[in-house]
């Protein structure tokens, strides 16, 4: 049995500028996933850097509220939302909200560094 606690994965600041834990990852747990799974939080007024995916991703919001985009569209989002990210899209996200934006990161298949371009 697996179990992870946010609290004793390590922060790291993402190529996208998210401060960034990762929960899960096949690669290097030797789990049989085909997803990697990371927590990420972005500060009031700050917005991630717009990159690409090869692959595609999935954002669960756990709290806060901003601004979602994907390519030419944008919307709001709050908590409880999931936002469905297809490859290969220009993707980031803003926070508009008074507190930490915080949100899942699904990636299928699992994260890796050179599926990932950072603009």
């Amino acid at each position: 049995m697996l179990i992870k606690d946010l609290r004793n994965c390590k922060e790291i600041v993402a190529g996208d500028n998210t401060a960034l834990r990762e929960l899960l990852h096949p690669q290097k747990e030797n789990l049989e996933l085909r997803y990697s799974l990371a927590y990420a939080v972005l500060k009031p007024g700050e917005t991630s850097r717009p990159h690409r995916l090869k692959t595609s991703e999935v954002y669960y919001i756990l709290k806060g509220e901003g601004i979602m985009y994907i390519d030419d569209e944008s919307a709001e989002v709050r908590s409880q939302q999931a936002v469905y990210i297809p490859p290969n899209s220009l993707q980031y996200i803003q926070n508009t909200g008074n507190s930490d934006l915080e949100f899942l990161c699904i990636v299928d298949s699992a994260w890796r560094p050179e599926d990932e371009d950072v603009i």
